[in-house]
């Protein structure tokens, strides 16, 4: 008898032990996984007071608690003044980019964001990254001076070697010279940003038989030649001094705000540039200006329809999880269907999968009165007014907003009119390549 208990005991305090042991071990990968996640709290305390008035304007909009169809952002607007120094004040109308410029470095700095890329939410959503490659004319030191510089004679008895060592001097500087006015050097860097601003053409000078000016037309996709890596722009620098810069995009962000730069400041007033700019509204395809590089090196090439029917099993499902598509394969049994539809997948899906492309979601306009902007009449941008155009997406309509005007909109009239900014949001894999 008192064996048994003994077995018993022992067995006992075994199984407790392999159970401590068990739990022991638990506890140790546990806190190994979170040292090594790596856990991030956020106290919304610390937010600044603009920061606080637009995340509450944001949860009321998006409460389905509130008893109005409409909030009020008063709180938000007096924080925009403040923060401003009455910059932006309610009465005094200023440039929607210029505004949106401000507005995002006040989220990004208020929610603790610093200069490295992807610091804070402002940068995930809207940070893109361009190459800038600036070329200017090198610097020359010869001149006249350098020339009487040599000048050592003694008498007039060497007058001729001096005046033929002269002319062979001014020579060689002329030589020099025009060597030197065509060589260039070229220095490269890379830049952030949170919005793309693009120079409209100057409206036309003359005008129409009626009297009335011309107002042009230039599409969108001219326009952004400025970024294809190409064609050199002049840039006017602070030291006055002219340079010769070339641009292009190396990362879009998830959301592309464009500027558009329609006023211009003269030396009495503000002029409006009334060009209008026309853009698809679905399917900017912006994989034209973008370098097409892959995590550094140059993208891998798409296999061709024999390549696909000569790979194996583990192959084909590698291809398709490499561009996060193996759920095309995952009722497939025989290899002859997977083969099909992956050389389906390649031909028809693969294309627009690899694309940049881009859906407009929100549009600012800014219209003025007929007889605005002439001569002897007032400030443009003071008289004229800003109007928003965005998309409710469970029904796909438009509408136009004013205020607390709101109107239904075609979304043919929103690419021909006066934009000011747009608002772009990449395309998910599954709109690219069309199953949503």
């Amino acid at each position: 008898m008192e064996l048994n208990v003994a077995a018993s005991a022992s067995s006992s305090s075994k199984k407790r032990k392999r159970k401590e042991r068990a739990i022991a071990a638990a506890t140790s990968t546990n806190t190994r996984t979170i040292r090594r996640k790596k856990i991030v709290t956020i106290d919304p305390s610390n937010f600044s007071h603009l920061s606080q008035c637009f995340g509450d304007m944001v949860r009321k909009m998006w409460s389905d608690k509130r008893f109005k169809s409409t909030v009020d952002p008063h709180m938000l607007v007096q924080a925009i003044s403040v923060a401003s120094h009455r910059r932006y004040r309610i009465g005094k109308q200023m440039e929607a980019g210029e505004f949106i410029a401000w507005f995002l470095h006040q989220l990004h700095s208020g929610v603790g964001g610093n200069r490295k890329a992807g610091s804070s939410i402002i940068h995930q959503l809207f940070q893109g990254e361009v190459e800038i490659t600036t070329r200017r004319k090198v610097k020359t030191v010869e001149s006249k001076r350098a020339i009487d510089e040599n000048d050592d004679r003694l008498g007039s008895d060497d007058e001729e070697q001096w005046t033929s060592a002269r002319k062979e001097d001014e020579e060689r500087v002329k030589r020099e010279s025009e060597v030197n006015a065509n060589a260039f050097e070229e220095i490269t860097n890379n830049a952030n940003f949170l919005q793309l601003t693009l120079d409209i053409p100057e409206k036309p000078l003359f005008k129409d038989d009626n009297g009335g000016l011309v107002i042009p037309q230039e599409p969108l996709v001219n326009i952004l030649k400025k970024f294809d890596g190409i064609s050199f722009q002049d840039v006017l620098r602070a030291q006055q001094y002219a340079q010769k810069r070339r641009y292009r995009l190396k990362q879009l962000p998830q959301n592309l705000i464009l500027c558009l730069s329609r006023f211009k400041k003269n030396s009495f007033n503000n002029e409006k540039n009334p060009t209008i700019v026309p853009f698809p509204v679905k399917n900017l395809d912006l994989s034209r200006y973008i370098q097409d590089t892959q995590r550094g090196n140059e993208r891998a090439p798409i296999p061709s329809e024999s390549e696909v029917r000569a790979m194996t099993v583990n192959e084909l499902k590698k291809l398709l999880h490499k561009y996060d598509c193996l759920d095309l394969a995952s009722h497939i049994v025989e290899k002859s269907e997977l083969v099909e539809v992956c050389i389906n997948f390649i031909q028809k899906s693969l294309p627009d999968l690899l694309s940049h492309k881009y859906d407009l979601v929100a549009n600012v306009t800014h219209t003025i009165p007929s007889e605005v902007g002439r001569e002897g009449q007032v400030d443009p941008l003071e008289e004229g007014s800003y109007r928003c155009h965005v998309q409710h997406k469970a029904t796909k309509q438009w509408y136009e907003i004013q205020d607390l005007h709101v109107q239904e909109v075609m979304s043919q009239l929103i690419g021909v009119s006066e934009s000011s900014v747009l608002i772009f949001e990449r395309k998910t894999p599954e709109q690219r390549i069309g199953i949503l």
